[in-house]
């Protein structure tokens, strides 16, 4: 079946041309209509590039919800980031499909993946392959809980450059490097421009970003897509500054 790559090939244009992007990560579980409405209108007039949307618990079956509002009032591509599979919903734009490369939880490695492929196929929801990289960031997460892996040390760029690099060469088309929903500190710099120097695929990065300023140093660092999502739902102002830091990075 003909698949779209529309979104993947926005991030390799994005990168080759040296632009960087910058996305909103929404919990479904999280939102309500007055919330939503504030974050997609600060997030159209500030041109977000995407929204990320998904958590690794979704217990109130509001992804439906989002789905339709922001389709409603935005024309920001969405694109699913699912704890699982029951995270899947064709009204999206795409889908990473989450392989955690940096643990070792044969589940979350390919068996998820493959409970999930059949449904994936049925659909036209543009399918992303990303390897999926867990790095520690001061507290354990829900990520780390919920997927029974150690994250990457914080201190040791060259593993998560290694898996970077086995991930790239098993024909995965981005990467993503994430620290976990309410971590300390956010992905180093180190880590980030040791991974980005080495592959040839979009990076995206994500997880205690909190300040403009340390938006810019990813994106400065070598990532191609930069994720907020807590530190936006606390103070959805941010937006506007989160996004001029990361496109100000742009070539």
């Amino acid at each position: 079946m003909a698949r779209p790559d529309h979104i993947y090939q926005m991030m390799l244009s994005a990168k080759v041309h040296k632009k960087k992007c910058f996305a909103v990560l929404l919990d479904p579980d999280k939102a309500t209509e007055g919330s939503l409405e504030k974050r997609i209108r600060l997030a159209n007039d500030a041109d977000v590039d995407f929204f990320f949307l998904g958590g690794s618990l979704i217990v109130k079956d509001r992804l439906d919800f989002c789905l339709d509002f922001i389709k409603n009032h935005s024309s920001i591509p969405t694109i699913l980031f699912p704890g699982s599979p029951l995270q899947i919903n064709y009204k999206a734009d795409a889908l990473l499909f989450l392989s955690l490369i940096s643990g070792r939880n044969a589940e979350l490695l390919i068996g998820q993946q493959v409970i999930s492929a059949p449904y994936l196929y049925q659909s036209r929801l543009e399918v992303i392959g990303t390897g999926y990289m867990l790095v520690e960031g001061g507290v354990p997460t829900t990520v780390s809980y919920m997927s029974h892996t150690v994250p990457i040390p914080a201190d040791k760029p060259e593993i998560a450059m290694a898996t970077a690099l086995a991930g790239e060469m098993l024909g995965l088309k981005t990467l993503y490097l994430d620290s976990g929903s309410g971590a300390q500190r956010p992905v180093s710099e180190e880590m980030i421009w040791t991974v980005s120097s080495k592959v040839s695929i979009p990076l995206i990065v994500g997880g205690g970003i909190r300040q403009p300023e340390i938006a810019y140093q990813s994106a400065q660092a070598g990532a191609d897509v930069v994720v907020v999502g807590n530190s936006i739902e606390q103070s959805p102002g941010l937006i506007q500054e989160l996004s001029a830091a990361i496109h100000d990075c742009s070539a």
